[in-house]
Parts: structure tokens; C-alpha cells; sequence
């Protein structure tokens, strides 16, 4: 067996449970719908009317840029617990890194992506 045998094996393995664990339950489950298990629960609270609308995509946008640029960010602590070992190739890679970062914030900055209207 390869050394890759093992991790072949894994993700064949891991591949059917996930496949599995997504329509096994959608198969098995008892279906018996009925107008008020199809409603909306809010916390235990009666809804009291329609939804009034739709959360404008500029929410998700600004959530997305949030979860991008705080991940990102993270990648700075292993660099510094590092530093001294990757020496001058770990500070141009790091450099590298926060050009494109501040490209990409530029970028985002200028298109207006960070403000709220």
C-alpha cells in the first residue's frame, strides 16, 4: 500500500459518511406535514405579521469583508511566533502577504464596500 493509501482510504470513508449523513435523514424521516409545523417559530413568539422585507445584500457584504479580513489578520500570530526561524524569507513572504491584503482592502475601501447607506 502507498503512503497515500491511508489518506485515499479516509476521504473515501469520510466522503460516504457525509453523503450519507446528508440523505439518510431526508429518506427516513416521517412525513406528515401540517400548516403549523410550516410556520415560522420565533423564539416561542407568535408571529405577529409578515416578514416587512428583505435584509439588503450590503449586510452580507459588509459580514463577508468582516469575516475576511479578521481571518486574514489571524495568519499575523503563527508569522510572529516564527519569525526568528523564517528569517528573511518569512519577512518577505509576510510582506508580500500585507501588500496583497492592503490591495484587496484598497480596493474594497474605494469601491465603497465599508460604508452603510
Amino acid at each position: 500500500m502507498t503512503p497515500y493509501g491511508p489518506v485515499a482510504l479516509y476521504l473515501l470513508v469520510a466522503f460516504i459518511a457525509a453523503l450519507l449523513f446528508c440523505t439518510l435523514p431526508g429518506q427516513m424521516g416521517r412525513k406528515k406535514p401540517n400548516p403549523v409545523k410550516s410556520e415560522a417559530y420565533e423564539c416561542g413568539v407568535e408571529p405577529t405579521s409578515e416578514v416587512a422585507g428583505r435584509f439588503p445584500v450590503r449586510f452580507y457584504l459588509i459580514a463577508m469583508l468582516f469575516v475576511i479580513f479578521d481571518v486574514e489578520a489571524a495568519s499575523f500570530y503563527p508569522w510572529a511566533v516564527q519569525m526568528h526561524q523564517l528569517r528573511y524569507f518569512g519577512l518577505v513572504e509576510m510582506v508580500s502577504f500585507v501588500v496583497v491584503l492592503a490591495i484587496g482592502y484598497a480596493y474594497v475601501w474605494r469601491r465603497g464596500g465599508f460604508q452603510w447607506r
